[in-house]
């Protein structure tokens, strides 16, 4: 049996600022061609689908957060706590408790009661661009629809979107580790601010119970157990830092394809009840958290390579995603794929909690504007972020109708 630390393997740079678009597709496509594990700045890289399933799924490895935190340092102040807090850091039955208890908030149905106020909010942003042709797509819709959707999830005044927005954006940058080297402060400020916030909310909505989420939460009860007010802030926080940033990358790289791919959006015109599977090919195709880490916490071994403890592996979403039958290169909305559902939200125990509210926001989203904007083309250069934590789209003019 190998170690890990004994083969030589091809090098990945995922920190490479100049690794996104084009260059980082045929970077990991001609990767994984050759091999299903590379070596990277920080571990190993995992690239090929069954084994990325397999490093999700283990229960020999765990998201690095508390070991993030030790490596810069972070050891205590709210930043620590909300790390230490968060559902991503808590495993075995502390774990199965949460989920036990949150799980019947986030079902597919339970994300469908908030689809009539995402068709509002698209009507509400769509109206000011629907004559002039054009728009910058990240400002006029990215940016302040999931805002305004997490904010009605939780019951928060739709005042507090751009707020929420803030805090999620510069929150979800612990997982970048140039962002936590070089804005720390910000992060942690971001932490307080949305703790303050939560914590008012919270004590109103134990006083005042509306049809929200944070008093579904407050309501949950499983086997006699119940949510505490600090479990309950945690979680909330863990949706508006999963549920924003992230909605805004995906559907931003979503317009983005589909720009690429005119057929594609006419296809999706003509028909808008192909937006759940619109979705799911956006998703497989341009995932955007190309990455996951885990760290091996009990020696493992996987086709006769040894793992120690304390080994850093990065699950590849990307290659994963593109490792089916089929034409897996080939962006395709009809495609029949439903039995490789992508890795974009993980697998296993820590599978992303808000992911059926984001389909269903995407969905809405893809079915709203496809008859809207036919014709759709880029109108200037796309600016793309870097592929580490979230990979967004920071700037993306867009223009329909009549060239």
């Amino acid at each position: 049996m190998a170690l890990v630390t004994d083969l030589e393997l091809p090098v990945l740079d995922y920190t490479d600022p100049e690794l996104r678009g084009q260059r980082f597709h045929d970077a990991l496509t001609a990767l994984r061609a050759d091999t299903w594990l590379a070596s990277g700045p920080l571990g190993y890289v995992v690239l090929e689908r069954e084994a990325a399933a397999h490093f999700l799924r283990t229960k020999s490895a765990t998201f690095p957060g508390m070991k993030i935190a030790e490596l810069f340092d972070i050891t205590e102040g709210p930043l620590y706590e909300e790390i230490r807090r968060n559902i991503l850091h808590i495993n075995g039955d502390d774990h199965r408790r949460l989920r036990n208890l949150v799980n019947p908030a986030f079902t597919p149905r339970a994300a469908d009661r908030w689809r009539p106020a995402m068709r509002e909010f698209l009507e509400r942003l769509w109206e000011p661009v629907a004559a002039t042709g054009s728009c910058e797509f990240v400002e006029a819709f990215c940016k302040p629809y999931p805002s305004l959707t997490i904010a009605t999830v939780m019951g928060a005044p739709l005042e507090d979107a751009p707020r929420l927005h803030h805090w999620s954006e510069w929150i979800q940058r612990q997982f970048d580790a140039p962002s936590l080297v070089a804005d720390r402060a910000r992060i942690e400020r971001a932490v307080t601010e949305f703790y303050d916030w939560g914590d008012e909310l919270l004590a109103a909505r134990r006083t005042s119970p509306g049809d929200d989420l944070i008093s579904t939460l407050i309501a949950a009860e499983a086997g006699g157990d119940r949510l505490s007010d600090v479990e309950c802030v945690n979680l909330v926080l863990n949706v508006l830092v999963g549920g924003v940033d992230t909605t805004q990358s995906q559907l931003a790289q979503a317009i983005r394809l589909f720009a690429a791919h005119p057929d594609q959006w006419a296809m999706l015109a003509a028909d808008p009840s192909l937006a759940s599977r619109a979705v799911e090919e956006v998703l497989r195709y341009e995932p955007i958290t190309p990455f996951t880490a885990r760290i091996v916490e009990r020696e493992m071994e996987y086709r006769d390579v040894t793992f120690p403890v304390d080994t850093v592996v990065m699950v590849c979403a990307f290659t994963a995603n593109r490792d089916i039958d089929g034409n897996p290169m080939e962006f395709d909305i009809t495609a029949e794929r439903d039995h490789e559902k992508p890795l974009t939200f993980g697998a296993g125990i820590h599978y992303c909690l808000g992911a059926n509210l984001a389909r269903a926001e995407l969905a809405e989203a893809l079915a709203f504007l496809a008859p809207r904007m036919a014709g759709l083309r880029l109108d200037g250069e796309a600016k793309l972020g870097t592929i580490q934590g979230i990979y967004g789209v920071e700037r993306l003019p867009i223009a329909w109708g009549r060239c």
